[in-house]
């Protein structure tokens, strides 16, 4: 036989669960609601449907790009990215706005189900004679514990879906657009430390050329105080000196400059690296991806950013509709009450309130079609945003496209030009030690092969950045993609 005064059997008893019955009711009907947002359409991507011609890319299936520990072969290149991506202050930040987002996003996503608190409370008064109809001190106390509904909308219009998906949106947005930071400090990275090796060449050949000048001028001073060359020779042997001096201490300042970068970008230089690779060694060479523009570009982070913006900012105009019809909430509670402590759980203590309220907006003074108003707008300015994104991707990738064909080009021209103004200073350096040419020609030797050996490291280097930047372009680090 069940004990009425037991608290678990008058849960259970059949009044308590009709109840339960009917709430289950209500928040399926609460649950179940419709939206007044539109329905979300991706715009067309407003690019051309293929590539530049200039771009150099065949047709074919498309191919995601590599993770970047395949993608960058040098140790410690690869080191240092690994160490960016431990310690960056930047990247820590765009992940805390990840956490913060995602909090956001729990925080509305709970509103959409009702909050159930337990109350135990216990109320006693004392009233004065003075304001008692019995003309005596009356006294009064009472025990209730209850569980109750605190104030929970049924979202018939969708008003709490509606900014529910808006933050899921910005939560998505933000995850998004910390990817594409990541991207960014892979490519920034990689960027830095290619320049600091470009550097170090360039300043290398600047103090082997510092020197074979410094060579040089000895050997005609000497021979201007034999009598065989003059002063205009020696004067112009030592402008040309100490212009090599001026880039070699120019290149350094760039260098100390390139490392500082790499540090702020790495986060600390790690104590232990592995060894390095020269310029020549990097083989960074992407795999063509071939395919539809809008295919390529849509896997960018970036894009992916503005198009969930643009999600979030259409369910925006839902719950500003739904801000126009009326507003429905339940606040209710459901337990014992007694004047007796003893007497919580026993028989005729049950106790209920039910406290629906209904809201209808009738004079706002236009704030809610001002909302709506703006919420429309900002539907617009993220479509154009969007947009633009994707023309801005486009151009990017059509860009870095073109300039991996052209530079290729142009390494291969500059490689042909510094082998021939080497072998044209090998030749005047024996017709000058022969006295079948003069100084001027040497001099004019000397500086194109040093023009053109700095030009072949600097080519070479805009090269890989090309090819690194085209990394980040295409979207690369697939690891980290949405799935």
């Amino acid at each position: 036989m069940k004990n009425p005064n037991n608290p678990i059997a008058t849960a259970f008893s059949p009044p308590c669960r009709r109840r339960v019955r009917v709430g289950v009711v209500v928040l399926l009907a609460a649950l179940g609601g419709c939206s007044l947002a539109p329905v979300y359409q991706r715009p067309a991507a407003p690019v051309p449907d293929a590539w530049p011609e200039s771009a150099a890319v065949t047709s074919g299936e498309l191919r995601l790009m590599p993770d970047w520990q395949v993608y960058f072969s040098d140790p410690r290149l690869r080191a240092l990215i690994a160490a960016a991506l431990e310690n960056n202050r930047d990247l820590r930040i765009a992940t805390a706005r990840i956490a913060e987002a995602r909090a956001q996003y729990g925080i509305q996503q709970a509103d959409r189900l009702p909050t159930v608190n337990l109350n135990a409370q216990r109320t006693a008064s004392l009233s004065p004679a003075s304001t008692s109809f019995t003309g005596r001190p009356f006294q009064a106390q009472r025990y209730d514990v209850n569980a109750s509904l605190v104030s929970f909308e049924l979202d018939f219009w969708g008003r709490v879906a509606s900014l529910n998906a808006a933050a899921k949106a910005s939560y998505l947005a933000t995850e998004a657009a910390q990817r594409a930071f990541r991207l960014s400090l892979i490519s920034d990275v990689a960027n830095a430390y290619l320049s600091a090796l470009e550097l170090k060449q360039r300043v290398q050949l600047a103090d082997s050329t510092a020197k074979g000048r410094h060579e040089m001028t000895e050997l005609i001073g000497h021979r201007r105080d034999a009598g065989v060359s003059s002063d205009l020779d020696y004067l112009q042997a030592e402008g040309t000196y100490q212009t090599v001096l001026a880039d070699q201490a120019n290149l350094q300042r760039q260098l100390a400059a390139a490392e500082n970068l790499l540090t702020q970008l790495v986060g600390g230089m790690p104590a232990a690296l592995p060894a390095g690779r020269s310029l020549d060694q990097q083989g960074i060479e992407p795999g063509l991806i071939a395919g539809v523009p809008s295919e390529v570009l849509l896997q960018r982070p970036d894009v992916l950013a503005a198009e969930q913006r643009l999600i979030g900012s259409n369910a925006n105009i839902g719950a500003a509709r739904a801000a126009f019809l009326p507003r429905i909430s339940l606040t209710g509670a459901l337990g014992t009450a007694s004047r007796q402590l003893g007497g919580l759980f026993g028989p005729g203590s049950d106790a209920w309130s039910f406290q629906p309220s209904l809201t209808l907006p009738l004079f706002d003074a236009g704030r809610n079609s001002a909302n709506l108003d703006v919420a429309q707008a900002r539907r617009s300015i993220a479509v154009a945003e969007y947009e633009k994104t994707i023309q801005q991707a486009f151009r990017e990738v059509a860009d870095l496209l073109n300039a991996r064909e052209s530079l290729t080009s142009q390494l291969d021209a500059q490689q042909a030009n510094a082998r021939a103004q080497h072998r044209r200073l090998t030749l005047v350096e024996a017709r000058y030690q022969a006295g079948i040419a003069n100084h001027l020609e040497l001099l004019d030797a000397q500086r194109d092969a040093y023009a053109a050996e700095q030009g072949e490291v600097q080519v070479r280097r805009a090269q890989l950045s090309a090819a690194t930047q085209l990394y980040k372009a295409l979207a690369g680090d697939t690891a980290e993609k949405v799935k």
